[in-house]
């Protein structure tokens, strides 16, 4: 009989969470350093670019990787022949863990768990409760699996009850384009398949913490169909060229994880949940003696990648723009922007059009103004503010025509492309939309040389800030006559990727 004390595996949680929200794990760093050397696509080389000196600063700076520091999940492989110290429940000492690690001074990590999912939404202001899956094992050790899952990317997830006769190729096929750019490519696929609906979709959350190893099961060959699914869904969907935050390339998938289970004759449950840029996660045992603390990784192993937008970038002056200054913006060009910006997320935009639509004044004036989807990091020591990555575009995507019309502004910063509505507004209005490089958020912090909340400050997180920026990069994703980098990249991507394997 072993003895677990609660404060081991309250350290050994909180531990871990610090961890992986400024430490890559190295296998994902290798294949996507990888993936950078022999990308083609100039706008999906940069981007990884991004994410690459994004995570070495990360690494050296213990700050968050992304400004969503996710919802923790566990799987907790329990032993029959553990005894815990009395006190707290397993669920209670986890989230102790949780609510350590987010409040702590050094790293505060972003609260974004609102309790009343579909009421008030009211933030819990610690990231608990965590989602925690227990499985008792035979044996005297804790074997925890833990993940801080971003939301852009669990977003994405998808599930599909199949027939029998189905082919599930043809369905991840079929769906990744569905899914748009907004789970942050490149990054990892978790395919659960069988049991029932919920099990496949455990299967599928489980897989992603598994390290990146599709390069050896190619080398060795597939041993059953679960691994020739593997090789087969990362071929079929690299070969779709969307690329690195859907821009367009040769790499969308760095890795494609598939674990089966019995199921029933009828059925063929499957589920398909991507892993974003930040992909946190990590695993330690308990065994009685201690906290499990996590080794630190050696940043020797990081690559040393430079990126130089170049002076092709267009340098701009947020400071007096007007909407007639936009028109010449053209899609896919990089633009360094410097002065004022306003933010404003989900939230925030529902209470401007709900106070429009009662006649109310807004309490920020957005004529010729451009607004970033983004709720930052609080900032730790000298910061004007913490990591500030964009957040998916594609959710504002609903009151971005009452925006455009009634509020004078004339541009919109997020991540991942705009839906067909959107970008019509965009061009009936004349106004862009301009794209930052999800998971690169403490990068795209350090252009921001100020910061303050200037209206909703109760909304946390949400409030909407001022940013005083300079030479903070983005790419215009959307320009003014409504053409979309998200549709033009993908498809001239795809035909570039065609016409290599007709040759082959």
């Amino acid at each position: 009989m072993t003895l677990i004390r609660q404060n081991d595996l309250i350290e050994s949680v909180a531990d871990a969470l610090q961890y992986i929200s400024y430490y890559h794990p190295l296998d994902f760093i290798k294949a996507v350093h990888e993936a950078y050397l022999t990308e083609e696509s100039q706008a999906a080389k940069d981007a990884m670019a991004q994410i690459l000196i994004n995570s070495r600063m990360c690494a050296e700076g213990k700050r968050p990787i992304c400004q969503d520091t996710g919802i923790v999940c566990l799987f907790m492989k329990i032993g029959m022949d553990v005894q815990w110290e009395e006190g707290m429940s397993v669920a209670d000492m986890v989230n102790e863990g949780v609510r350590r690690a987010y409040s702590c001074p050094d790293n505060v990590l972003r609260a974004s768990i609102l309790e009343d999912p579909a009421g008030a939404r009211k933030n819990t202001k610690d990231n608990t409760p965590a989602v925690i899956h227990y499985e008792l094992v035979p044996g005297n050790k804790v074997e925890v699996q833990l993940a801080a899952k971003g939301g852009g990317s669990e977003n994405k997830s998808k599930m599909v009850m199949l027939n029998p006769s189905d082919s599930i190729l043809d369905w991840v096929v079929k769906t990744v384009p569905t899914m748009g750019a907004g789970w942050c490519p490149p990054g990892m696929l978790g395919i659960g398949i069988g049991g029932t609906a919920e099990k496949a979709a455990l299967l599928a959350k489980e897989s992603l913490m598994d390290p990146i190893d599709i390069h050896e099961l190619r080398e060795r060959g597939p041993q059953n169909r679960a691994e020739e699914l593997r090789l087969e869904i990362m071929d079929a969907v690299n070969n779709l060229g969307i690329g690195a935050q859907g821009l367009g390339g040769l790499t969308t998938v760095l890795d494609v994880k598939v674990k089966d289970y019995p199921t029933h004759a009828a059925s063929l449950p499957l589920v398909m949940i991507p892993n974003c840029a930040a992909t946190r996660h990590t695993h330690f045992t308990l065994d009685g003696s201690g906290p499990a603390l996590q080794a630190l990784p050696d940043l020797g192993e990081w690559p040393d990648v430079s990126w130089d937008v170049g002076d092709q970038a267009r340098r701009v002056n947020l400071d007096g723009l007007t909407q007639d200054d936009i028109q010449d913006w053209k899609c896919g060009e990089t633009v360094l922007l410097s002065g004022h910006m306003l933010t404003g997320r989900d939230a925030a935009h529902k209470r401007m059009v709900e106070m429009m639509a009662q006649g109310e004044s807004l309490p920020v004036d957005l004529t010729n103004r451009f607004i970033y989807y983004v709720g930052p990091v609080d900032p730790v020591r000298d910061e004007v503010v913490g990591p500030a990555g964009p957040t998916t575009a594609t959710r504002m995507d609903k009151f971005t025509d009452v925006m455009l019309e009634k509020t004078g502004l004339i541009g919109m910063i997020g991540k991942a492309e705009r839906g067909a509505a959107a970008t019509e507004s965009i061009k009936n209005h004349k106004s862009v939309y301009l794209m930052a490089v999800g998971g690169a958020a403490y990068l795209v912090s350090k252009a921001i040389k100020n910061a303050k909340v200037v209206a909703f400050p109760e909304l946390g997180m949400e409030a909407i800030y001022e940013f005083e920026v300079q030479d903070m990069p983005v790419t215009v994703a959307v320009d003014s006559t409504g053409e979309s980098v998200h549709q033009t990249g993908p498809i001239h991507w795809q035909k570039v990727i065609a016409e290599k394997l007709t040759v082959q």
